[in-house]
């Protein structure tokens, strides 16, 4: 819709409407899935050096050098060519002596995903040799190609990131854990995330004794790295700020070029028509997400769902605006208990983040 449009009862303000994500449903060719595996916009331009450590966590400056020196390790002849003789049957390839991985083993903003892209960016190979994804995007390539064609495709790689490894779906980490083997003999270096369960934090308790376990055989292969410290993104940072009136919301979407503008229902309603592994692709080209009558999800399935829209956003730094309850209210007290409390606890940490950006969009 293009022209003048005004918002009711106010002066024209943009020439053209924002878009609405419920009108969207992209496709995604298997191809595009692989080629994005590479560390989301948001970290672009990560690297060690831009990674500022807490002076009250030693435990972050350790990081930086431990993982600063496996990326180098990683720079030799890949063992693939052993492993794809293996592949087709020819030769048995013998899988790396010692730990061919590494685990960041934290909480929720202590930098984890910072690190793992920058090991990713250290890493001296062509990125068509590397893939980062989160766990979700990578059981989403297996389930576009296929568990054959997935080991095929990113065997020839040097190094494979997964952040936020989920250890709530024994059916997926039973998967992923059989294609992390096949391709570890196969020569490829792993690096994951996953965060500490919330009713931990504090305790001195970390998740790494509950990602070994899951892993099983796979355990010998990752060396735990602990990084403490508290989140960052409240860090010395102002609260987040209260949510804006439904008129103050339209306004700013339409005063802003590339902004979607959707009623949160009805986005819950559509995000339930559209398969998780295009919610990246349904944000393309949008420069900030409005959201008028945001409300608490009604149920677990929904909730998981905005989980994943919340990752996309975040991952390509896209502000969220919004009317009605605060991002805290979104999940009920027996979700931020229950199986999954670590992804909404996530997901909450990351919509407050999105929400700051987004200030500067309200006229003052």
């Amino acid at each position: 819709m293009s022209s003048s449009t005004a918002v009711p009862g106010q002066s024209p303000i943009a020439e053209t409407a924002p878009q609405s994500l419920c009108a969207l449903e992209p496709r995604v060719p298997a191809d595009r899935l692989v080629a994005e595996m590479v560390p989301p916009p948001r970290f672009d331009s990560v690297r060690f050096d831009t990674y500022v450590p807490d002076p009250n966590q030693p435990s972050q400056t350790e990081a930086v050098h431990v993982l600063s020196s496996f990326a180098a390790g990683l720079g030799g002849a890949h063992a693939m060519g052993s492993g794809k003789r293996r592949w087709f049957g020819r030769k048995q390839a013998s899988a790396p002596a010692g730990p061919r991985g590494v685990y960041l083993d934290g909480g929720y903003g202590v930098g984890k995903t910072h690190l793992l892209a920058s090991l990713w960016h250290a890493t001296p190979a062509a990125p068509s040799l590397k893939a980062f994804g989160t766990f979700v995007e990578l059981t989403n390539l297996v389930g576009a190609l296929g568990f054959q064609q997935t080991v095929q495709t990113l065997s020839g790689h040097r190094l494979l990131c997964i952040d936020e490894f989920e250890l709530d779906d024994p059916g997926d980490t039973v998967l992923v854990s059989s294609l992390l083997s096949r391709l570890v003999e196969a020569g490829v270096a792993l690096a994951a995330t996953s965060n500490t369960l919330p009713g931990k934090l504090g305790e001195g308790r970390f998740a790494a004794v509950d990602f070994l376990r899951e892993i099983q055989g796979l355990s010998s292969h990752f060396r735990p790295l602990r990084i403490d410290g508290e989140d960052y993104r409240h860090r010395g940072l102002p609260e987040a700020p209260p949510p804006y009136s439904d008129d103050q919301v339209t306004r700013a979407a339409y005063a802003t070029a590339g902004a979607s503008l959707d009623d949160f229902p009805a986005l819950l309603d559509h995000l339930a028509r559209v398969h998780p592994s295009r919610y990246g692709a349904l944000t393309d080209g949008i420069t900030a997400v409005c959201l008028t009558d945001v409300r608490p999800v009604p149920d677990q399935s929904t909730a998981l769902r905005l989980v994943v829209l919340a990752d996309r956003l975040y991952d390509r730094e896209v502000p969220v605006l919004a009317s009605g309850v605060p991002f805290d209210r979104l999940f009920s007290d027996e979700m931020l208990n229950g199986g999954y409390r670590k992804k909404y606890f996530r997901a909450i940490s990351r919509l407050t983040a999105l929400a700051r950006d987004a200030k500067g969009l309200v006229a003052q």
